[in-house]
């Protein structure tokens, strides 16, 4: 049997998007979406697809981490409700506005974001809970999610890493949440902007399921300092280019 080999590219991408997001909670639609914007794939077009296939790599990484008891309960509800909504005005808006505009500004708060964890990975603390305000922070991260082809994990999961919250536990419950808030933007982008391009969605969804297990499990065996800087290098990293290829510079 022949795969073309543009399957096995966007296989790949999707293997290592989720890979990257199984084990750090971050990063599947920022990684999935650069790559396929650099093919030269419009930016509507690449955010459905991204959230098309995430329906599966986000269904099995939920499994995943249930199984392993990576979920906090209490999180994961707090943030399931308003995530949904996000999600379903953020894929409309993108439909109406440039979302590409808001790129350069998630950027740079992820910049400040991922210093922060940087800082604290380097510092000595203990993990404390964060419980105020996971709500609004649910909503924002779905809506720059879906208008931004990515940015569920960088946002939320961060953010209550920067808080002090237990890495393993924040990973599991914010890639759990991730399912129903990628599962209802594509319902909305399949609504309203219909869906294309199924064999870049096939791709990333192969890829992606078979990696979800491998990151649910590697997150079970990695201390939280090294997984913080790792978090922290990854979002500086992904915000600097991000910024850099706005502004022109590469």
């Amino acid at each position: 049997m022949h795969i073309p080999p543009e399957l096995i590219g966007f296989i790949a991408i999707g293997f290592g998007a989720q890979l990257v997001d199984g084990a750090l909670g971050m990063a599947y639609g920022v990684t999935a979406s650069s790559m396929l914007l650099g093919l030269g794939i419009p930016p509507a077009t690449t955010s459905a697809t991204v959230h098309a296939a995430e329906c599966f790599t986000t269904g099995a990484s939920l499994a995943s981490h249930h199984l392993l008891g990576n979920i906090d309960r209490g999180l994961f509800w707090r943030l399931l409700i308003p995530g949904v909504i996000g999600a379903a005005v953020g894929a409309y808006m993108l439909g109406q506005l440039p979302g590409e505009k808001l790129k350069p500004w998630i950027a740079s708060y992820l910049l400040l974001l991922g210093l922060v964890i940087l800082f604290k990975a380097i510092r000595k603390h203990q993990p404390r809970l964060a419980i105020s305000k996971v709500r609004s922070l649910g909503f924002v991260g779905a809506l720059v999610d879906t208008m931004g082809g990515g940015g569920w994990g960088p946002v939320v999961t961060s953010s209550l890493l920067a808080r002090g919250n237990d890495p393993r536990r924040t990973i599991g419950t914010v890639n759990a949440v991730e399912f129903f808030v990628t599962l209802t933007a594509s319902i909305v982008f399949l609504a309203t902007l219909g869906l294309d391009h199924w064999h870049i969605i096939v791709g990333l969804a192969i890829g992606g399921v078979l990696a979800a297990p491998l990151g649910a499990w590697f997150i079970r065996w990695v201390k939280p300092r090294p997984l913080l800087i790792a978090v922290g290098i990854l979002v500086v990293g992904l915000s600097i280019r991000t910024l850099l290829i706005h502004f022109g510079v590469i």
